[in-house]
Formats: structure tokens, sequence, C-alpha cells
């Protein structure tokens, strides 16, 4: 199978190629978790050939890094950063079957225990995120504050997804939301409390 011929006869160009593969890795990460996903079946379900996966991204530890970067990069573009923890947590608190297009934070939980998961997870979530949290207050301690609401939602997630605990797991998107941007507001009081996000 050449790069340019998907197994269905479509063409693919490199930036359909790699976008293939990002899907298909973010996907699988989230299912399985790092150790778990094999390249052979994120190449397969990109419908593209194995080696290509190391073309593009050298290792799987290089492809789990752009994997969780690419996503919450996303989050953070897509709207201004009062909303962030909205946007965030409109993600997470969707049913399993509709949040197939967002399974970095699923794949953040999974893969924490795995050395190179765990440094990309502290760079995505250390830096670009307490960057952007942060602004929403004054105070001298806004670093800080950004990082409990982000191990906040972290937890949440667990619960939620991984661990599936009662009454979390089974609780309205719309209550959870509330609660946890009005007592967010306490400590980024720029955040915005509207749900879902704009």
């Amino acid at each position: 199978m050449s790069e340019e011929t998907a197994p269905a006869g479509r063409r693919r160009d490199s930036a359909a190629t790699r976008a293939a593969l990002l899907t298909a890795a973010q996907e699988l990460f989230g299912e399985r978790g790092f150790e778990r996903a094999t390249v052979r079946d994120i190449a397969a379900r990109a419908g593209v050939n194995q080696a290509l996966l190391f073309r593009y991204f050298g290792t799987k530890d290089e492809l789990f890094r752009a994997s969780i970067t690419d996503r919450g990069r996303r989050v953070l573009a897509e709207g201004p950063d009062d909303a962030l923890l909205g946007r965030m947590l409109d993600r997470m608190l969707e049913p399993e079957t509709t949040a197939a297009q967002d399974y970095w934070l699923q794949a953040a939980l999974r893969s924490s225990g795995h050395d190179e998961g765990a440094e990309a997870i502290r760079a995505q979530l250390g830096q670009e995120y307490v960057r952007a949290l942060s602004t929403l207050t004054d105070e001298p301690d806004a670093e800080l504050r950004a990082d409990l609401l982000l191990a906040w939602l972290l937890g949440i997630g667990l619960m939620r997804s991984v661990h599936r605990r009662d009454p979390l797991a089974g609780a309205d998107p719309d209550a959870v939301a509330g609660h946890v941007l009005r007592a967010a507001r306490v400590l980024l009081e720029r955040m915005d409390v509207n749900f879902p996000p704009r």
C-alpha cells in the first residue's frame, strides 16, 4: 500500500495521511491507553501502512505526544480563555457515544503511568492551560489556582469516564458543569460560568 493510495482506492496526500494517523491515535490512546494501543492498530484504523506512522512521527512516544498536544491546542484555540474550562467540561461530559472526537483527556488519564505520556501531559497542562487560566485572576497565586482547577478537572474525568463511579458518572452534564464553573469562579473571578460555553 503506498502513501498515495488508501485501502479503498482513495488518493491521500501527506497532510491527510498525517491527520488520519493523529485521529486514529487519539481514538485508540483514549480507548486503550498508551501501552495497549499498538502502532499496527493505529495504522490500520487510519487506513495506511504502519511504516507511514514511523515516517511522520518517528516513534510511538512522539505520536502520543503529538496526539495529546494536538487536541489540547485545539481546545485552547476555539474561544476565549474565560470559557476554556467550560469547553473542557463540555467535551469531558459528553456521552461516550458522541465523544469520539475528543479522546485526549481519556488518553491522558489512561496513560499517566507511562513516563513519556506523563511528560506530554505535564507539558500540555502545565504550560499552555495554566497560562491561559491564570489570566482570569489578578491574585498573586494565579498559577496555583489554575493548577488546582486542572487537577479537579482531571479528577472528575477519572471518576466519570475511567472508573465510572456514580453518582458522578450518571449525573446530568449541565448540573455537573454548573457546580464546577460556579466553584471555579471563586478561584478565577473572570471565569465565564455559562454552559454550554460560547
